[in-house]
């Protein structure tokens, strides 16, 4: 005989995957408007899409959004397929960021510079485990990266993401972003976050009706 079906189960864990996926992409805008108003340094796509903000007068949240474009174009040759979550983590993400620096005020203090910094980074930890476990996709950016170094197997993933990672942080710098010692602390500490959050926020995926033997008379 047959275990009965878990399409139930099945049913009840997408809507958690879509409101974990949603949650974290607005907990990520949100980490990003404190790192921002930290003054104290972002991460680095956040350094090179505020610096093209600086440059062009565009909100950080549209140059989020208008940046992701020509990313996913890039995605084209190097064989990668967009998911549900990459698109919605293209408009979310920019729109939360603008909404959150409008609510936000800019640290008038070290002290709340510091907790800024320290919430966003904290946060983004936990928002990048709750959208990433979510199963709906990788970002735009984090598909460049992987699409990249699947692309080309004798580049580790490791060299890969360092260089996106300078590259975008060297030209963001040179056009008014801000990197400090939140960049580095970011870079230093996302590692284990999403290590410690993201076995606490994946779902698993639904495993196939068990068959067993059947029973002797």
């Amino acid at each position: 005989m047959t275990i009965p079906s878990n399409s139930a189960t099945a049913g009840r864990r997408l809507p958690r995957r879509v409101g974990q996926l949603f949650a974290g992409l607005i907990l990520y805008g949100v980490s990003m408007a404190f790192m921002v108003e930290s003054g104290l340094g972002l991460t680095s796509w956040d350094v090179f899409h505020q610096g093209v903000s600086e440059v062009t007068g565009l909100s950080i949240g549209w140059v989020v959004i208008l940046a992701g474009v020509p990313i996913l174009l890039l995605w084209i040759p190097l064989r990668q397929k967009p998911g549900f979550g990459t698109i919605a983590n293209l408009v979310v993400i920019g729109v939360v960021v603008d909404a959150a620096l409008a609510l936000l005020s800019p640290g008038a203090s070290m002290t709340i510079r510091v907790t800024y910094l320290i919430a966003g980074i904290l946060l983004n930890g936990v928002a990048t485990g709750m959208y990433i476990g979510a199963r709906f996709g990788p970002g735009p950016r984090d598909g460049l990266m992987t699409g990249i170094a699947h692309r080309f197997p004798r580049l580790s993933l490791r060299l890969v993401r360092t260089a996106i990672e300078l590259t975008v942080l060297a030209t963001g710098f040179l056009l008014g972003g801000t990197a400090g010692i939140g960049t580095v602390a970011y870079a230093l500490v996302i590692g284990p976050l999403v290590q410690a959050f993201l076995p606490i926020f994946t779902v698993a995926p639904r495993t196939p009706p068990a068959r067993l033997a059947p029973a002797l008379p």
